[in-house]
């Protein structure tokens, strides 16, 4: 009889993270919208950065030491209360790992971010979804949801894949609301589209909370995705945890360099944040037009839009169609959103042609 290591049952449960699509059915690649990736690239001062020599056979600085430097003089964050790591991915599941395990509950809105169920069941913990009236965060859905198993909340702010935002008071309300044996983790993967600074206050809070951690990226707004470098900050208490369950070596020399970079060129973020807002706002109104086809565009602060298809043109039939005209777009049935599309926002003529294919296919569906 054969036999081999049993794995744990929970784990079968768990449905892998699916990465946006480049391609189409029949192979051909596409100008990829599904991925929330930067259309603009990254700055000029990243692409010299990744080009400096280095010697591959020396490990990382482990501790990511002048990032995180750059880091807090940018926010005015002790460093010391910055933990970097490979993506936000990871320490937003060292947030739950830390904090969750069997019998808890992990909250969050009913559409979010698709890794977060994943996160709870990794440690047998429950998801536990709050609702999300009109597709959009509802404080009052998270607090309403929220029990004595709960451990860890998570709020991407804004929401993807809904694009919601809320606004610093709600935030505050949402954790003023929670218990103080709760943690409140802040998800501001997109925060960078909405404004400099700390435009929901979670950064604040986090300064002054022993139970709010938020995390940020480099993926989005600074257009280093490829590098997976992110951060989180909290207090000594939190970030303690972090660093005990990070990777040791976690972000790379490569990484390093290139967010540091980033970081350095902050015009190029605040031009990223405008063109983002002029081709996302140009998108919005051409798909108004369309409402009598019972197409509309869910409000967004991201780089993103999710398009509801209510009328005779589905949500799939315009994805072919979307796919036609050369563009991969992110179909949502996974998430209970089988007839939205979550659109990223490219360059203002990409963004023009894809309003254009779904015109189109509205009007002869």
């Amino acid at each position: 009889m054969i036999t081999r290591p049993t794995i744990k049952p929970w784990i079968e449960q768990i449905h892998a993270y699916v990465p946006g699509a480049s391609k189409g059915s029949d192979g051909r690649e596409l100008v990829k919208l599904s991925a929330n990736e930067n259309p603009l690239g990254c700055s000029p001062e990243v692409r010299e950065a990744l080009a400096a020599a280095e010697n591959p056979a020396l490990y990382p600085d482990p501790d990511a030491t002048a990032l995180r430097e750059a880091i807090g003089a940018l926010h005015n964050i002790d460093p010391a209360r910055i933990v970097c790591g490979t993506g936000s991915g990871e320490l937003l599941h060292g947030a739950v790992q830390a904090f969750a395990s069997a019998g808890d509950e992990v909250l969050f809105p009913r559409w979010s971010f698709s890794l977060y169920p994943l996160l709870a069941q990794k440690v047998a913990a429950t998801p536990v979804l709050a609702d999300a009236p009109d597709h959009a965060p509802s404080v009052d859905a998270l607090l309403a949801r929220v029990s004595d198993r709960t451990k860890v909340v998570l709020l991407d702010n804004p929401n993807n894949p809904l694009g919601g935002w809320l606004p610093a008071g709600e935030v505050a309300r949402l954790h003023a609301g929670l218990p103080a044996d709760v943690l409140l983790v802040v998800d501001q993967a997109y925060a960078e589209f909405v404004g400099e600074g700390d435009p929901d206050g979670a950064l604040a809070l986090a300064d002054a909370n022993e139970n709010v951690l938020v995390t940020r990226t480099f993926s989005k707004a600074y257009g280093i995705a490829g590098e997976r470098v992110g951060w989180a900050t909290g207090t000594p208490y939190l970030m303690a945890a972090l660093n005990r369950l990070r990777g040791a070596f976690n972000v790379t020399q490569a990484g390093q360099r290139a967010a540091l970079a980033a970081l350095g060129d902050q015009d190029f973020v605040a031009h990223v944040r405008e063109e983002n807002r002029a081709a996302r706002t140009a998108f919005v109104e051409a798909l108004a037009a369309l409402g009598n086809h019972g197409i509309r565009a869910v409000p967004s602060e991201a780089n993103f839009v999710l398009v509801l298809f209510d009328g005779s043109l589905t949500a799939r039939e315009a994805q072919a169609a979307v796919q036609e005209a050369g563009y991969a777009v992110r179909y949502l049935a996974g998430q209970e959103l089988d007839n939205a599309l979550r659109i990223t926002i490219g360059t203002r003529e990409q963004m023009a042609e894809v309003a254009e294919a779904i015109r189109r296919a509205a009007e002869s569906a």
